[in-house]
């Protein structure tokens, strides 16, 4: 069995978006020279997501909607916690934790085997400053 690793360095310079990272996992994969197998992607900052979905404005918009409804940015410790620690990010634990830390993907014949629409994204929710997210391709 062949395993391959690749850290993608992730910068966004606002607080918080969407960028899809499909392009580099399938580079990934090609490198790896796997051609069935796994790939995983995750997040390895805890205020940073890897999700799939589809690859439209209008939906990344309405992200960025729902999650800011359901955790608002808010610095005050006394509406969050864990700004009691100095922090002012808690909003963005929150928002990690709804869109969740990970993706695996199959891979079939050396491409990543997705239903219709399919994408991996890098979801941003508290930026401007540097960041990474590892793709992980195990199989032969």
């Amino acid at each position: 069995m062949k395993a391959h690793t690749v850290y993608l360095k992730m910068h966004m310079p606002q607080a918080t978006g969407f960028r899809n990272i499909t392009p580099q996992v399938s580079d990934a994969i090609r490198e790896s020279g796997v051609k069935e197998g796994l790939c995983l992607v995750n997040s390895m900052h805890i205020t940073s997501s890897v999700f799939i979905n589809d690859d439209e404005r209008g939906l990344h918009h309405d992200f960025g909607v729902w999650l800011e409804q359901l955790a608002p940015f808010n610095a005050s410790p006394d509406v969050y916690h864990h700004n009691r620690t100095g922090e002012d990010n808690a909003d963005a634990h929150l928002k990690r934790t709804i869109m969740g830390r990970e993706v695996v993907v199959a891979i079939t014949n050396g491409r990543l085997d997705f239903g219709p629409w399919e994408q991996i994204f890098y979801g941003e929710f508290d930026g401007k400053r540097d960041k990474r997210v590892l793709i992980k391709i195990i199989g032969e």
